[in-house]
């Protein structure tokens, strides 16, 4: 099927109310069919908890051991090597690695500056146990991480020493005592920047654990983890196909996952307990992390959206979205006031060498100042545009954007201020963040032409007035 045809038969509601969504990176669109499917699956059916041996229990057992398996054929992912846990969502998976894993004083977490806050709060984890943290810094025009500086962030010692490995064989693991752990994102949810799959196995050869942040990554693009072997990955199914929205998954190594410590237990997580004399027993693999009843109704519909989604092709999405980037990127420098000063300021990478669809910017008033991003969500809802303003969780690729000195940082942390304005003022900051564009399936080219548009009918050689606008709540 034609990709404007998909758009007309799962995404008609867009058009039909005249809206222009353009907040891929945020949630992915649900698919008509699939609501319709899932609502003929529940009523069609009886299905209970899980954690019971009656036929809607066996059921449900059935249909979230099929969405496993969709889940690691998707992925292309060995059973016998991975497991697959659903959670709430990434940030849900995120919190299950970081609660156990074994941090020790020894050990460190190394991560990009450009991050999710859902992995940032890892650090809390590492420091609560003595662990270090280190950040690699984004730099240039592009906001990329320098790999030199990414390997010597991840220095080998002792018994961790990285022993190699092939490309797409296992490192060995026995005996072990791991140097500590590298989160990244396979791809910004700022900038669009794709970071390099291979730092996987640079990392590993040097005696650390791998955790990939995917959920930005494999809504448009193919994770093969037969080629990549991440410890750990996380990914929040809304944001690939719309629904359900709800369920995530973390997609764990089994050896990996059988070296995290639990620090508490739960109903669906333990074969044995006692109250009296206090002790547990988890259970293996999956169950030990799925804590409490799973969304049994909804897995399900990760099954079905899989399905559907490699029915139209992966490489067949990833090249729609890049083309309309290309579109986007290419309108977005076009963009000038009559005196040929620039509308548009992007951050990040200008081409499409290893980027995804997700644009940051700022645009710029006709005497050069970045035009207030609340100004611009104000307009833009008017004209029935949905895009993401604001720092969009990612602090650090914010800071690298705006050139902000670690000194000046330091400081704000000194400072007890009441409000976001008060630290935008004291960072010298014109706005708290940016705006973001970000493309997905559902998306045609009218879309961006809408958008191209109304900035330019908007904002060229004008000033903007921001009286009536309210306060920020926070970042």
């Amino acid at each position: 099927m034609d990709l404007a045809e998909l758009r007309s038969q799962e995404f008609g509601y867009l058009d039909a109310d005249g809206h222009t969504y353009l907040d891929h990176t945020g949630a992915g669109l649900a698919p008509a069919s699939l609501v319709r499917g899932s609502a003929t699956r529940i009523t069609g059916g009886v299905f209970g908890n899980p954690h019971s041996e009656s036929p809607a229990s066996r059921a449900s057992g059935l249909l979230l051991a099929r969405a496993r398996r969709a889940v690691l054929r998707h992925f292309r992912a060995d059973p016998a090597e991975y497991a697959v846990i659903f959670t709430p969502n990434a940030t849900g998976a995120l919190r299950l690695v970081g609660e156990a894993y074994p941090f020790h004083r020894r050990s460190r977490l190394v991560m990009p500056l450009d991050n999710h806050n859902s992995v940032n709060g890892l650090r809390e984890y590492a420091r609560s146990r003595g662990a270090r943290t280190t950040y690699v810094p984004v730099d240039g025009p592009g906001l990329r991480v320098d790999e030199r500086r990414l390997r010597a962030a991840l220095p080998e010692r002792g018994r961790g020493r990285g022993r190699g490995r092939g490309v797409g064989r296992r490192p060995s693991r026995t005996g072990e005592r791991r140097q500590g752990l590298l989160a990244y994102p396979a791809q910004s949810n700022f900038t669009g920047v794709q970071h390099p799959l291979a730092w996987i196995e640079t990392a590993q050869a040097r005696g650390y654990d791998v955790l990939l942040d995917a959920a930005a990554f494999v809504p448009v693009n193919t994770l093969d983890l037969s080629r990549y072997h991440p410890d750990f990955t996380v990914v929040s199914w809304y944001k690939v196909f719309g629904h359900p929205t709800g369920v995530g998954s973390l997609i764990a190594r089994r050896d990996a996952l059988a070296r995290l410590r639990r620090p508490w237990f739960s109903g669906g997580t333990i074969y044995a307990v006692s109250a009296q004399a206090q002790w547990h027993v988890l259970a293996d693999d999956e169950a030990a992390f799925e804590d409490g009843t799973v969304n049994f109704l909804s897995i399900p519909d990760v099954t079905a959206g899989l399905e559907w989604i490699d029915a139209i092709g992966m490489e067949r999405v990833h090249a729609h979205v890049t083309a309309l980037t290309a579109r986007l990127l290419a309108g977005l420098a076009a963009l000038r006031h009559s005196d040929g000063s620039p509308l548009v300021r992007v951050y990040g990478p200008r081409d499409l060498v290893a980027r995804g669809g997700t644009v940051a910017l700022n645009l710029l008033d006709a005497d050069g100042k970045v035009i207030d991003e609340r100004i611009v969500t104000r307009d833009s809802a008017s004209r029935g545009i949905s895009l993401r303003t604001g720092c969009f969780c990612n602090p650090g690729a914010g800071e690298a954007a705006f050139a902000l000195p670690p000194r000046l940082l330091r400081s704000a942390a000194r400072r007890r201020l009441t409000s976001l304005e008060e630290y935008l003022e004291l960072l010298h900051l014109p706005s708290a963040g940016a705006v973001r564009v970000s493309l997905g399936l559902s998306s045609q080219p009218r879309d961006i032409d809408v958008f191209l548009e109304f900035v330019r009918e908007t904002y060229r050689d004008r000033v903007p007035g921001a009286t009536g606008l309210e306060a920020r709540a926070g970042c």
